[in-house]
């Protein structure tokens, strides 16, 4: 976590805290994503990968309810950590990567289907969040 002074006047980096156990879980053990999520509910990255499967299997409302229900346990955790609405949520921070992969989801699967306004704000999002992460998930 960086310490520095932000010298662009805009607000500072926001990161979320560390979850060891469902990393834990989903590296060591194998877990099931779903499993995860049953067990630890505000873990966005779990729901991203549940939203990421379902959209590949085709079913994209599905991943759509995924990314979505992961977006908001995010944004919880991104208020509880300071974030004030805007500014950065840095991709190389680990843990901020479940949020931002179920902001990517949620778009991806807006856009699938035909929620054009939100895929676009969602897109958005993202790259204001983290121009990493947008050219990491949005290719």
């Amino acid at each position: 976590m960086s310490t520095q002074k932000n010298l662009l006047g805009g607000p500072d980096p926001t990161y979320l805290p560390d979850q060891e156990e469902p990393y834990r879980r989903l590296g060591e053990q194998s877990a099931d994503p779903a499993q995860v999520v049953a067990d630890f509910p505000t873990f966005s990255l779990a729901w991203a990968m549940l939203a990421d499967d379902a959209f590949e299997a085709g079913r994209v409302v599905e991943s759509y309810a995924y990314a979505r229900t992961g977006y908001h346990r995010g944004l919880d955790q991104l208020r509880r950590a300071g974030w004030k609405g805007h500014g950065p949520v840095p991709w190389s921070h680990q843990p901020n990567r479940g949020f931002l992969r179920c902001l990517a989801a949620l778009a991806r699967a807006a856009e699938a289907i035909k929620e054009t306004d939100e895929a676009e704000r969602c897109s958005q999002f993202l790259k204001d969040s983290s121009d990493e992460a947008y050219n990491e998930l949005m290719r």
